[in-house]
């Protein structure tokens, strides 16, 4: 079972050159995501009228997060891998992908870029990038199932696209691919609870607005998501006579 496979590395780790450069990629994809993804919805809420085009606005945000989500992991691929998310991260952890230390480097430059995309674009239009809630009628325990089964299916997807051996020329089209199913889930969950499957989305926001309300459920259910999709992944369709990937070719 992958669970054997978890490494937890050493302290020295954090501070080698080729992790902090990681992080760094990290950061300023996380960045990227944010500040587009983010950033799209902000302007589409100040030109549309007060709430008369919601289905419209979901389609916006849908798109511009799969597209700047393709871009942020294209970019960030061959530096660190890519994961633009905590939970990715946690599910590469799982999977014996990469390092407790690296991880822990991963999280904390995926968290600061967020929070620094979140205020640039409060310093920019003057408006709070306003943190990730629930509507109307949806409970905690609707939200949770939301999250880990979205990001169920975004762990399930860079598996099988990024992580495994086997994928071949798959793997050429697998930033598309993950900016895919995210824009899908958004069309799914975002009406529900923001459909966030990113801590890292949900936690710039909430710092900037200061609004920390069902904040836990997008921290649990992501990460819940992404390890069962790594160990489903992984002890079902990884061939365990294959060479394992080393923590950067993620």
């Amino acid at each position: 079972m992958s669970i054997y496979k978890i490494a937890i590395g050493t302290p020295a780790e954090a501070s080698h050159p080729g992790a902090l450069r990681a992080a760094l990629a990290e950061f300023f994809s996380m960045l990227i995501f944010v500040f587009a993804g983010q950033g799209s919805g902000m302007a589409f809420s100040k030109l549309a009228d007060s709430g008369s085009a919601a289905s419209s606005g979901l389609i916006i945000a849908a798109l511009s997060h799969a597209f700047a989500l393709f871009v942020a992991v294209s970019v960030g691929a061959n530096i660190s891998g890519g994961h633009v998310n905590p939970a990715v991260t946690f599910g590469a952890f799982l999977g014996g992908n990469i390092t407790l230390s690296r991880s822990i480097l991963y999280w904390f430059a995926q968290l600061l870029g967020s929070t620094v995309a979140c205020m640039l674009l409060k310093y920019a239009t003057g408006l709070e990038t306003p943190a990730f809630a629930f509507s109307s009628g949806v409970s905690s325990s609707n939200a949770l199932i939301f999250e880990i089964v979205m990001t169920f299916g975004l762990v399930y997807t860079v598996y099988a696209t990024a992580v495994d051996p086997k994928k071949g020329n798959v793997g050429v089209v697998a930033p598309i691919a993950i900016g895919l199913i995210v824009g899908a889930n958004i069309l799914v969950g975002g009406a529900f609870d923001g459909a966030s499957m990113n801590p890292a989305v949900s936690f710039g926001p909430a710092v900037v607005s200061w609004s920390w309300t069902h904040h836990w459920v997008y921290w649990v259910g992501p990460m819940i998501g992404a390890a069962i999709a790594a160990l489903v992944y992984d002890n079902l369709f990884i061939d365990e006579t294959l060479e394992p990937l080393a923590a950067h070719d993620l």
